[in-house]
């Protein structure tokens, strides 16, 4: 498989031509200055877009973050969890960057039609390696089947990417609107990775610490 730079527009272009489904996970994971994230998740997530709308391929999943809404809480959550499309609340550049995606995802379902999923992904490894991932772990499989169910939803949509873990605080309704049924659960590690700090950011925020 060739490496694509998102941030070519006309590369793009080419690379999405013929296909039935983009699965969009490029870009910067992490926080780096402003311009960088701009330049590669923004801006390239609108050639991905555009680029879609203009070779007819009907669906678009994209990497959004937990990070576009970082700074919603524990405490706002509720008796169902904290809703999937709760309204942005970047914690950081690369949080913004991903809430802005989400936005431009919104504006092509609605101007143009395209089938958008933005998954709002919490920790994605093999397994949880500190308490707090004992919420928001996801794990591979788990993965794949969000991606899977994303794959044949319509609309637009916004959904945690979290696994079926017992101590989840994440709404898990949009995942079942788009047919995701998680099965793995970060609990299995609970003994081997500790007890969060309950007074923590790290435990109290979506974004973590």
């Amino acid at each position: 498989m060739a490496a694509l730079d998102v941030t070519d527009s006309a590369a793009v272009e080419r690379a999405v031509k013929g296909a039935d489904a983009i699965l969009h996970l490029g870009g910067i994971a992490d926080e780096q200055p402003f311009e960088d994230v701009l330049a590669a998740n923004v801006r390239g997530t609108e050639h991905i877009l555009l680029a879609a709308h203009r070779a007819g391929v009907p669906r678009v999943i994209i990497a959004s973050s937990n990070h576009a809404a970082g700074l919603w809480s524990r405490d706002e959550a509720g008796p169902g969890g904290l809703p999937d499309d709760v309204p942005p609340r970047p914690d950081s550049y690369y949080g913004w960057s991903k809430a802005a995606i989400e936005s431009l995802a919104r504006l092509h379902h609605d101007r143009f039609g395209l089938h958008v999923v933005c998954l709002r992904i919490g920790r994605c490894a093999e397994r949880p390696s500190n308490p707090c991932d004992l919420s928001v772990w996801l794990s591979p499989d788990d993965m794949a089947r969000l991606v899977e169910a994303s794959l044949t939803a319509t609309g637009w949509h916004l959904v945690w990417g979290v696994s079926a873990n017992t101590r989840r605080w994440w709404s898990p309704a949009g995942g079942r609107a788009i047919g995701y049924r998680p099965c793995d659960d970060a609990e299995h590690w609970a003994a081997e990775v500790g007890e969060p700090d309950p007074d923590s950011a790290a435990h109290r925020l979506v974004g973590g610490g």
